[in-house]
């Protein structure tokens, strides 16, 4: 889960703050792929850590889903009712 401690978040923070809009979704993929080859670099290329590198961006993307996604299907829902056969 992203939800690292505030101190842990610190080191992190002048960079992310300091980046350029992400512009397209094009740009966001790059960037995530580029975090993920920054991660491999210091560790050794076997499944173990490739599988940690892999699940950390799907472990983000399903929380983003349930915090963001999920939350609009609902209010899609609510306002537009529910699906009937």
């Amino acid at each position: 889960m992203p939800y690292i401690k505030h101190l842990d978040r610190i080191k992190y923070k002048v960079i992310l703050n300091n980046m350029p809009e992400i512009e397209t979704k094009g740009d966001l993929e790059y960037c995530v792929s580029v975090l993920m080859k920054q991660f491999m670099k210091t560790r050794d290329f076997r499944y173990s850590t490739l599988h940690d590198c892999t699940y950390a961006v799907q472990h983000c993307a399903d929380e983003f889903r349930r915090l963001n996604l999920d939350k609009r299907e609902d209010e899609a829902r609510i306002q537009n009712g529910e699906i009937t056969s």
